[in-house]
């Protein structure tokens, strides 16, 4: 049967599809809309099966606040062409806009709401990615309940959103702080705050890695003494390059070898633990001077921390609160 343009318009304004879809999935389906509208999700559900091991490393991260709930939320896909598309964008505000309005704590209660056509929302993403023939799929779920919520969209991008909640009204400084945190990546509020795992792993790693300087720090002292040139005796490589240009003999480069792995093997059974433990305790304090939000330098006046903005600001000012999703390796 011939289809006509105005139905194949319909169909397209109904499901979002291309016109070439839509043309033939009315045909396929001899015309009946309910029909082609089947068609067209068993064919996203198809591409979204095929394409289940694509990575998605692309897609939009929006954000939103409302008086007493706010939230962020990503909807990724491969291609950074089909991210910056208008239906994508509009897709993903359309299901962030549910999820507010019911005020969703997990992800699994997003997917299964419906936007505002009555398509439940996990459907909508399959659907779309038969339109667009790349993998999608919902990812960085975060929200904030309550007041006083500034949200951030990083030079409005869509790939980069940040929310702070402050103890009161305050949005030009917590708008200020909702940067920050969007360039600062902050682990926790402040060292209370930070995961005890988190604190544990950090100490672990400062202390392995103020022993190895140590270690390093009397092998160069002893390769120094014994006359040796630092970089030849960096490691293998350079030691065989040395030989080779005729900078050390083969029995210079064994004695260079000799003289690490016993410095080393010396320095590593001598270490003052004393000493290690209070270098490593001052990595461990920049480390919260770097990670927690309060404790960094505010990156409007490097002469501050984030803390002291706020109390500049009000003195009974602060954060509670604050969530951080973006698409980007860091």
């Amino acid at each position: 049967m011939a289809i006509s343009i105005a139905d194949i318009q319909k169909l397209r304004k109904m499901s979002g599809a291309g016109l070439s879809d839509c043309k033939k999935a009315l045909t396929d389906a001899e015309g009946d809309f309910d029909k082609a509208m089947q068609i067209i999700r068993e064919k996203g559900q198809a591409i979204a099966a095929k394409r289940s091991d694509r990575e998605t490393s692309n897609g939009c991260v929006l954000t939103k606040t409302t008086p007493d709930f706010s939230a962020i939320i990503a909807l990724k896909c491969e291609t950074d062409f089909v991210a910056n598309g208008a239906d994508y964008i509009k897709l993903t505000q359309e299901i962030l806009d549910a999820a507010v309005a019911a005020k969703a704590k997990t992800l699994d209660e997003v997917k299964e709401l419906t936007i505002s056509d009555g398509t439940k929302v996990q459907d909508a993403v399959v659907a779309r990615s038969g339109i667009t023939g790349e993998k999608m799929e919902l990812d960085g779920y975060n929200y904030l309940e309550g007041a006083n919520v500034s949200v951030y969209d990083h030079m409005n991008k869509h790939i980069l959103c940040t929310m702070v909640q402050t103890n009161k009204p305050a949005e030009e400084a917590a708008h200020a702080i909702a940067m920050q945190v969007a360039a600062m990546n902050p682990v926790a509020l402040d060292e209370a705050s930070v995961p005890e795992e988190v604190k544990q792993n950090e100490l672990t790693v400062a202390i392995q890695k103020t022993k190895e300087e140590q270690v390093q720090k009397a092998v160069e002292a002893a390769l120094k003494k014994a006359g040796y040139n630092l970089y030849i005796a960096e490691n293998e490589e350079h030691l065989n390059e040395g030989i080779m240009k005729g900078n050390i003999t083969a029995e210079q480069a064994d004695d260079i070898r000799r003289i690490k792995e016993e410095t080393a093997a010396q320095k590593a059974a001598n270490l003052p633990e004393q000493m290690i433990q209070n270098i490593a305790k001052g990595r461990m304090a920049k480390f919260f001077k770097d990670s927690c939000l309060l404790n960094q330098e505010f990156i409007q006046d490097g002469k501050m921390t984030v803390s002291d903005y706020l109390k500049a600001a009000d003195k009974e000012l602060t954060v509670t609160a604050f969530k951080r999703f973006t698409l980007r390796a860091e």
